[in-house]
C-alpha cells in the first residue's frame, strides 16, 4: 500500500524539530516508528516534508539515487513557498554536502587528503595534549560544567589548529557555528553572515601568505586534471569544515558523557577495560546521535519509499537518532540499552553512501582521546543535581547537551584558570 500527504490532514501532521520534541526526541521518534519508517510532517520552519525514522529506510533514503543534495534546482519553488534553505548564496553552497556526483565526487576527492587515516592518527599527540590541558584548569575544583570547560573548546581548538584560525577567535567560531546550525531565524542568518565574512578574510590573508594548514593547502591544492576549488567552494568548503566539523563532535562528546552520567556502571566498565573506548564510541554514535537529522534531500522524480509516494520537489530528512535506536544490536537485542562493551554498534551517525562524513576518523579519534583522558582523570564522576536531567538542545539538527553539570573527586596539583 503506498499513501501521500492528501491521506493525513496537514493540521494533524506531526511538529517536528520544536524544542518540546527535541526534549522528548527518543519517545517522539519511539511513538513514530511504532507507526511506520517514514511519516509525512511538519518541519520548524511551517514547511511540509518526509522524515524517515527506521533504521533499514534511513540507510535506503541515505543513498537512493532519486534524492539530491544540491538545493539550487529548487531554489524558486522553495523561495516562494517561504522555505529557507542555505544555499550557494549563504556560504553553506559550494561545498560537497550541497553536492551530487560529479561535482561532489571532485570536491571529496579535493579535500579528502586531509582526512586519510594516517593524517588524522598524526594528530593524536596533539588532540591528546589539548585534552589534557582543558582538564588542567578544573581538575582540582572538584566540580564543572563539562560543555564550556571541555567538550565545547577542545574540538574548537583542534579544528581551528587543523584550518590555521587564530586561537584568538575561537570563542567568536564557537558562537557562530552553534547559532549557524540552529533552525533558521535572523540570528541563525546573522550568525553565518559573520562566520562567511570571517572566513572569507582569513582565505585572503592565506592566499597572500599561505601557512602549513589545512586552508592554505586548500587554497593550493590541484587533482590530476588540474581542477582546484572556486573561490565560492573554497569558502563553503571552510565554512562547513569549521560548522559541521566542530560542531558535530562538540555533541558526540556531550552524548556520551550524558550516558555515562547516568549509566555510571558503564562508565566503571570503561575504566577498568580503557582499550574498550574505541567500540564504546560507536555505541554511543548508536545511541543517541550527535546530529539528530540528516541535511535535507529533494526528490527529482516521483518514487516510493517505505510505501510514501514521494513526489518530484518533496523534501526528505532522515532522523539519524532515531534510525540508532531502531538498528539491529546482539545481546539482549535491546537498541535502547546503552551497552558499551556491545560490538559492534550498527548505526548511520556519520551518514551511509557516498556522503557519509568525510571526517568521521578525526571525530572519532578525538572522542576516543577526550574520553579516555576524562575517565582516568575525573573518578567518579557524577551529576552535579541528579534529579536536574539533561536539557537539550532546543532547535537545530544537531542534538547535545546544554550543559553537563559534574562533581568528581579534585585532582591535586592542577591549576585551575
Amino acid at each position: 500500500m503506498t499513501w501521500h500527504e492528501e491521506t493525513v490532514a496537514p493540521a494533524r501532521l506531526p511538529e517536528v524539530g520544536t524544542p518540546d520534541f527535541k526534549t522528548h526526541a527518543h519517545e517522539r521518534y519511539a511513538e513514530l516508528r511504532a507507526r511506520a519508517p517514514i511519516h509525512r510532517v511538519r518541519m520548524p520552519d511551517g514547511s511540509l516534508g518526509w522524515l524517515v525514522v527506521g533504521y533499514e529506510l534511513a540507510r535506503t533514503a541515505l543513498a537512493h539515487p532519486l534524492l539530491s543534495k544540491d538545493p539550487a534546482p529548487f531554489e524558486e519553488e522553495l523561495r516562494a513557498s517561504g522555505r529557507h534553505i542555505l544555499l550557494a548564496g549563504s556560504g553553506f553552497g559550494g561545498n560537497m554536502l550541497m553536492a551530487d556526483p560529479p561535482e561532489h565526487t571532485r570536491l571529496r576527492r579535493l579535500v579528502s587528503g586531509a582526512f586519510t587515516p594516517g593524517a588524522v592518527e598524526a594528530l593524536a599527540p596533539r588532540i591528546e595534549e589539548l585534552a589534557h590541558r582543558y582538564v588542567d584548569a578544573f581538575a582540582s575544583a572538584g566540580e564543572a560544567d563539562l560543555v564550556t570547560a571541555f567538550t565545547g573548546p577542545l574540538p574548537m581548538a583542534v579544528i581551528c589548529e587543523l584550518l590555521g584560525v587564530p586561537a584568538e577567535r575561537r570563542d567568536d567560531l564557537q558562537t557562530w557555528t552553534r547559532a549557524a546550525m540552529a533552525n533558521p531565524s535572523d540570528r541563525q542568518r546573522a550568525s553565518l553572515l559573520a562566520l562567511n565574512t570571517y572566513l572569507r578574510g582569513l582565505l585572503e590573508e592565506k592566499r597572500r601568505r599561505p601557512q602549513d594548514d589545512l586552508l592554505s593547502r586548500l587554497i593550493a591544492v590541484r587533482d590530476e586534471d588540474d581542477g582546484r576549488l572556486s573561490d565560492t567552494e573554497l569558502l563553503g568548503t571552510a565554512v562547513i569544515l569549521v560548522a559541521a566539523g566542530h560542531e558535530t563532535t562538540v555533541n558526540l562528546l556531550g552524548n556520551a558523557l550524558a550516558a555515562l552520567l547516568d549509566h555510571p556502571e558503564q562508565a566503571r566498565a570503561l575504566r577498568l577495560s580503557p582499550e574498550r573506548i574505541p567500540g564504546a564510541v560507536e555505541e554511543f554514535l548508536r545511541y543517541d546521535a550527535p546530529v539528530e537529522s540528516s541535511p535535507t534531500r529533494f526528490a527529482t522524480d516521483r518514487f516510493t519509499l517505505g510505501g510514501a509516494v514521494v513526489e518530484a520537489g518533496d523534501t526528505v530528512t532522515v532522523a539519524l537518532t532515531s534510525a540508532g535506536r531502531d538498528a539491529p544490536v546482539e545481546a539482549d537485542g535491546d537498541p535502547d540499552r546503552l551497552d558499551v562493551l556491545r560490538n559492534p554498534a550498527r548505526h548511520v551517525s556519520f551518514g551511509h553512501g557516498i556522503h557519509y562524513c568525510i571526517g568521521a576518523p578525526l571525530a572519532r579519534l578525538e572522542a576516543t582521546i577526550a574520553l579516555r583522558v576524562l575517565l582516568t582523570r575525573l573518578p567518579e564522576m557524577a551529576w552535579t543535581r541528579p534529579a536536574e536531567g539533561v536539557t537539550w538542545l532546543p532547535a537545530g539538527i544537531t542534538r547535545g547537551p546544554v550543559r553537563l553539570p559534574v562533581t568528581f573527586t579534585p585532582e591535586k596539583g592542577s591549576d585551575v584558570t
